[in-house]
């Protein structure tokens, strides 16, 4: 690790301690995750406040998530909630989508958080019907980055005015001013990135973040007008 990252490391580690009480369900989610070798790619304590924090000032109700892993971002969501409240949730990986049901579970949230098993772009038709009635209010993607073009466009048409679409992992570690890095998900960014810009149905921005998840970023739009 270097110096820069273990400041950005202990600058987390001091924010965390202060503003973000211990928790045990959380912590088993992580433990859970490094147990099953699954990447170690979840969003960081201050993150995942920072979603649920978004959730409930925009008072969301019905919540989806493009990208599960373990359940961490899931759980930090669905805790800003009403009892009402609804989020739905996408995991390509069987692995992956049993490990986070049983923190789900383990975190008693079982009647509200929906998951959903499969490629996200096979089930994102599935609730466009039902979406049509109930617009979504609060959209995290945080999944495959190829693919990030299309499941903004599917989150546009499951939105309504007002609802707010967050992306992560947007910077990229700063290769995403880099128009000839072949990278993928690099690609994937910068196509996602140039969508936002000209889209006339959203207003968005990009903040750039340093912490213990490195340096990387979020894009954060409010969708104005309907599709």
């Amino acid at each position: 690790m270097s110096p820069q990252q273990e400041t950005w490391t202990a600058v987390d580690r001091y924010f965390a301690d202060l503003l973000i009480p211990h928790d045990d369900v959380l912590d088993e989610v992580l433990r859970s995750s490094a147990a099953a070798n699954l990447p170690a790619i979840a969003v960081s304590p201050a993150q995942g406040k920072l979603l649920h924090l978004l959730a409930r000032v925009q008072g969301a109700r019905r919540i989806l998530e493009i990208g599960t892993l373990a359940g961490y971002s899931t759980i930090w969501l669905a805790r800003a909630l009403p009892p009402d409240g609804t989020l739905i949730t996408l995991e390509a990986d069987p692995k992956h989508a049993q490990i986070a049901r049983a923190n789900v579970e383990r975190a008693g949230l079982s009647r509200i958080v929906d998951l959903r098993l499969g490629r996200a772009l096979e089930t994102l038709p599935m609730l466009e019907a039902q979406c049509r009635q109930t617009p979504l209010d609060l959209i995290f993607i945080d999944a495959d980055k190829p693919a990030l073009g299309d499941y903004f466009e599917w989150s546009l048409k499951l939105s309504r005015p007002g609802t707010v679409i967050i992306t992560d992992n947007v910077v990229r570690d700063g290769k995403v001013i880099d128009a000839s890095n072949p990278d993928a998900s690099v690609k994937g960014v910068r196509r996602f990135n140039e969508m936002l810009a000209k889209d006339k149905r959203v207003s968005a921005t990009a903040i750039q973040t340093v912490g213990s998840k490195g340096y990387d970023g979020f894009a954060i739009a409010l969708v104005i007008a309907s599709s």
